[in-house]
């Protein structure tokens, strides 16, 4: 029983205007499910993802206007990948950030692929990588309502980092708990006395399958704010598969949040060994259980145990200028 890849990365904006132009107008990313977060409900949950909300394809932010800035560390998830299709879009994206002033390196080799890191507004450390063609997990859907041609769209997550004190005890999690095996490892940027950059994946591998573990001894806890991010959570492709994980997850001695349902998909979290949050989301049902196709995202959704309290919790969100 294994995880299948990644589900999506939830994040943290201390202005979710600029976030959403941003992931909309920048990105060209689609605003697939405008909510709440379920657990704060006077606080919006946005989750941007493909053309359709595919598990592996959305990154989501909670908003929070009073976060304070990031102070990187350890028992983080230090980056967030993006797939594009060839390394042509990554020249593609580099002159489009160019144009738009977005903080980013040049294209560079990260695990054998092209990659181009670049930043937010907020600091958000994000990444795209080239799929050029690689076997795996199947791309999502390019959304085409943005100005960013079909050919370079985004379409999907790729891996996501993980910067730790000691990763072998991550490493133990991912082999032993949720099925991912090493098939890898690169050189630190951070320099060259570091230990390497060790790849881990997972079920049909490739870009949005893959976990990568940095270890920095060297560094403290990371201080979260904007642009962190809070939590990323892996795919469970079946309700089926789903009602066996708690128990599995327990029965390595770690303590879960239980079975939660989110409407969209149900989760289960917990802490792994270096105090990073892993969530357990199903692929189903998703995100237009409640919304036409055609409209996601264009409206406040609240799921069904949270309507009765729609004008409460309307009443404690502050307008949208979007």
């Amino acid at each position: 029983m294994n995880v299948t890849g990644i589900h999506h990365v939830s994040a943290i904006t201390s202005a979710a205007e600029k976030n959403h132009k941003f992931f909309t107008q920048v990105l060209g990313m689609r605003l697939v499910k405008r909510t709440v977060n379920q657990d704060s409900t006077s606080s919006y949950h946005l989750f941007y993802a493909d053309a359709v909300g595919s598990p592996g394809t959305d990154m989501t932010y909670f908003d929070i206007p009073m976060a304070g800035r990031t102070y990187p560390g350890v028992s983080s998830i230090s980056n967030t990948a993006f797939r594009v299709p060839t390394t042509e879009s990554l020249h593609y994206w580099k002159e489009r950030f160019n144009e738009l002033n977005v903080r980013h390196d040049d294209i560079e080799k990260r695990a054998g692929r092209d990659t181009l890191y670049f930043e937010d507004e907020e600091g958000s450390r994000l990444m795209l990588v080239a799929d050029n063609g690689e076997a795996g997990v199947a791309p999502g859907v390019p959304w085409t309502g943005a100005d960013v041609p079909k050919e370079h769209a985004i379409v999907g997550l790729g891996p996501v980092t993980l910067t730790v004190r000691r990763a072998d005890k991550t490493i133990a999690v991912l082999e032993n708990v949720l099925g991912f095996e090493k098939v890898g490892e690169y050189p630190n940027r951070a320099g060259a006395a570091l230990p390497a950059i060790q790849v881990m994946s997972v079920a049909e591998g490739g870009t949005g399958a893959e976990v990568h573990i940095e270890e920095r001894p060297d560094l403290p806890p990371e201080r979260p704010g904007r642009g962190s991010v809070h939590h990323v959570a892996f795919r469970v492709p079946t309700f089926e598969d789903y009602e066996k994980w708690d128990e599995r997850i327990r029965s390595f001695g770690f303590m879960t949040s239980g079975e939660v349902d989110r409407y969209y998909f149900r989760s289960i979290y917990f802490r792994e060994s270096n105090g990073i949050l892993f969530e357990l989301a199903t692929d189903e049902p998703g995100f237009a259980t409640d919304e036409d196709m055609e409209h996601l995202g264009e409206e406040l959704a609240l799921p069904p145990f949270l309507e009765p309290k729609r004008a409460q919790i309307e009443a404690s969100l502050r307008p949208l200028n979007m």
